[in-house]
């Protein structure tokens, strides 16, 4: 029996090995194969003589081809290492890394979502005969070893709210959060809250964490990874991979694959390639920090001395991340120094992991400026040093002057003011109270009624203005010139009247009078005819798309794109007013590669969000259509999310007004962040708002969605957005917004 249970160990090595290298190293898997046949056969007619002697053997020819297969390895065979059932799940490592854990928030498949394990757990470590229990959170993606109810490690929207909620916990606790990434993406389900909307809301809180963050990756997909991935230290496992999207679905978008079509294998092997997704690559760009090296082939569950790396690797980051912000600079570089030696046993070693306030406001800071920093140099800024060095300054001196005057004057000014205002309060009760007598005898000698209010007096604060709808508009759209008419798509339901082109797409705004379908406008028409006219100063202009991965055919066809449209990448940054209010403005421009963002529509946006916080002007985003995060850019693209997230963040925390606009069609990363994790959302008619477009969910999922699934009211339904707006109304809506939202810290208020 013990010849038996050796024998199937290698036959599942074998079997393991034949999914990762699938009509690849044929001959390597024949002779395997044979020797295994014969040992088996000899055993069992015991012509062997010593069997041990022969298991060993084998094995040893297994190891030696294992070793050379690893050398080569290609980006996709680690993905298929990466989802293999055999592959180390989440259960494995708490039952392995950690000293105790009980799971909360459910169990297996008693739970809101199974794809979404939470657990507390503790890690004990001794300081000479002295005993610590160390508390942390772990929330991670569970995917099992082939258990269907896990749904594949795609954590739904109610699963991410349940980590978000832990997330919570474990900031009020004061105890680290160790994050494990196994997912290949986020479910598309749009149902409350909404995919989209949850990962944008956990990036958003995730930015702002006033405890210690580790994120160990295995299988990062896009925005699903994304949802806990926002952390002080980033690892990842030699075998693993990180992606804006997976192989097969960059080679359907390649292939211009229709519905029903498969890649082929050598479209998806180029993709994963040109991806740069492995672990080296991740590093290498410097999204991921360290790497935790597997075993030979990737980590199994009875790989035991790997989890005794990732206990210390994960020991390594908490403490690392809880030096760098605890005491003065000279000690905490002096203290990083003691955890470079890998031959430490930190089990032995103790660092106390909870932060006093100032060590929780330096690690938050340290968090956001960290990722700020991330993927520049991966676009064309095209600015000279000199404007570089000049813009740096001027960002100085405004930043000072802005400072000094709402900081200082406007502020002391404001207090002043305050405190006159509740002077005169106090003063008109207690004039009050003395002038009642007075009051009281003259209305009883005085029988005069008191004349109605007048209609102008009674609807003069509340009356909306819609001088708009005028058809006055600045900007009208070059459909207009068009010498035809043009169906509305509900005429069968609503009976709808043809529209002349003229009239649809200038005095109506591309707007149908009988229904109010709004039919597709440019992004020039809200630019102009929504602002003050010759307010408009853009910035940043210089900032060009590039293509950092060297993606084959990507040069072509941004030239293209700037030669089509005449931008440079798919955001505008500029300054306008409304009615006379100063306000930052970024646009999403679809007509640029879908409204798609890569690195240098992220340091736009970043850039606009900063400088809306510097002068304490609102930040206005007007989303003309998003395709989502530029796949061509891999993990360039993908860490936009995160990073503008962080930027909204700091913007809203100093006090600012953050406002959405979508228009048209607005799907994946955007959403699912820094567009979705506003607090002021809104959208115009007809516009469609998720995480994923109805193709993307068919060809992932199987599932058919109804026609109606992204529509804005049902975003409306479910709370993503606070309002549709008519795009006659736009203006006046935008008036009242900075009117009516935002805190006491702008600039006009």
């Amino acid at each position: 029996m013990e010849w038996d249970k050796q024998l199937q160990q290698l036959s599942e090595r074998l079997s393991y090995m034949r999914d990762i290298f699938p009509e690849k190293h044929v001959e390597d898997m024949s002779l395997l194969g044979l020797q295994l046949d014969e040992l088996r056969q000899g055993i069992a007619r015991g012509t062997v003589k010593d069997p041990r002697e022969g298991i060993e053997s084998l094995e040893n020819l297994f190891f030696f081809i294992e070793c050379k297969l690893e050398d080569k390895l290609t980006p996709m065979d680690k993905v298929r290492i990466v989802r293999h059932p055999q592959r180390v799940c989440l259960r494995d490592i708490l039952e392995n890394v950690y000293d105790n854990y009980t799971e909360i928030g459910g169990q297996d498949e008693h739970t809101n979502d199974p794809a979404m394990l939470i657990a507390r757990a503790y890690i004990t470590r001794r300081r000479g005969k002295k005993v610590y229990n160390q508390s942390v959170m772990v929330i991670g993606h569970e995917k099992g070893h082939g258990e269907e109810f896990r749904n594949g490690g795609s954590a739904k929207p109610w699963g991410n709210a349940k980590a978000q909620h832990y997330m919570q916990v474990a900031e009020t606790e004061g105890i680290p959060i160790h994050a494990y990434i196994f997912t290949p993406g986020g479910d598309p389900v749009e149902d409350y809250p909404g995919a989209a909307q949850q990962i944008a809301r956990n990036i958003y809180e995730m930015a702002g964490l006033e405890v210690p963050v580790v994120a160990i990756f295995s299988e990062g997909g896009s925005g699903g990874a994304e949802a806990i991935s926002l952390a002080d230290k980033r690892l990842m496992f030699s075998h693993g991979y990180y992606s804006v999207i997976s192989p097969e679905g960059a080679a359907a978008i390649e292939g211009r694959l229709k519905r029903g079509e498969r890649s082929s294998s050598e479209l998806i092997e180029r993709c994963a390639a040109d991806l740069h997704l492995t672990a080296d690559d991740n590093v290498r760009f410097g999204y991921i920090d360290r790497v935790i090296q597997e075993p030979v082939l990737g980590a199994r569950p009875y790989h035991f001395e790997f989890f005794r790396s990732i206990r210390q690797e994960v020991i390594r980051a908490t403490d690392e991340v809880v030096l760098s912000v605890r005491g003065p600079a000279s000690l905490r570089a002096m203290a990083l120094r003691g955890l470079r030696d890998r031959e430490i046993n930190l089990d032995d070693m103790y660092v106390r992991w909870n932060l006093s306030k100032k060590a929780r406001l330096r690690l938050v800071e340290k968090r956001q400026k960290h990722f700020l920093r991330l993927s520049e140099g991966t676009y064309f800024s095209g600015r000279s040093w000199w404007k570089r060095v000049t813009d740096e300054w001027s960002a100085k001196c405004s930043e000072m002057y802005n400072k000094l005057k709402h900081d200082l004057y406007l502020s002391k000014r404001r207090s002043v003011s305050n405190a006159l205002e509740e002077a005169n309060a106090e003063l008109d009760i207690l004039k009050y109270r003395l002038t009642a007598p007075w009051r009281r005898m003259r209305s009883a000698f005085n029988r005069t009624p008191k004349p109605l209010a007048t209609e102008e007096e009674l609807t003069a604060l509340s009356e909306w203005d819609r001088t708009q709808e005028r058809g006055d508009w600045t900007w009208v759209s070059p459909k207009a010139h068009e010498d035809r008419a043009v169906t509305c798509p509900n005429s069968a339901l609503h009976g709808c009247m043809d529209l002349w082109a003229p009239d649809l797409y200038n005095e109506f705004a591309g707007v149908c009078t009988t229904c109010g379908h709004h039919f597709p406008m440019e992004y020039q028409w809200l630019m102009f005819n929504c602002f003050d006219d010759g307010s408009m100063s853009e910035f940043n202009e210089e900032v060009q798309a590039g293509n950092p991965l060297a993606f084959p055919g990507m040069d072509e066809r941004l030239a293209k794109a700037r030669e089509k449209t005449g931008l440079r990448c798919a955001c505008i940054t500029f300054e306008a007013r409304v009615e006379g209010t100063q306000a930052v403005v970024a646009v999403l421009a679809g007509a640029f590669r879908g409204g798609s963002v890569g690195a240098a529509e992220g340091a736009k946006f970043v850039a606009a969000a900063e400088r809306a916080r510097r002068k304490r002007f609102p930040f206005i985003v007007y989303c003309h259509g998003t395709a989502g995060i530029r796949i061509q850019e891999g993990t360039h693209g993908v860490i936009q999310m995160p990073r503008c997230t962080v930027a909204v963040r700091r913007y809203v925390e100093a006090g600012g007004l953050y406002l959405v606009i979508y228009d048209t069609n607005s799907y994946g990363g955007p959403v699912a962040s820094f567009l979705g994790c506003a607090h002021y959302q809104f959208a115009i008619r007809s516009s469609n708002i998720g995480f994923a477009g109805p193709g993307v969910i068919k060809n992932t999922t199987g599932r058919d969605i109804p026609p109606d699934y992204h529509n804005c009211y049902q975003a409306l339904a479910r709370g993503h957005i606070q309002g549709v707006w008519d795009r006659r109304d736009v203006r006046t809506n935008l008036k009242q917004a900075l009117l009516t939202m935002g805190g006491r810290n702008l600039y006009y208020r």
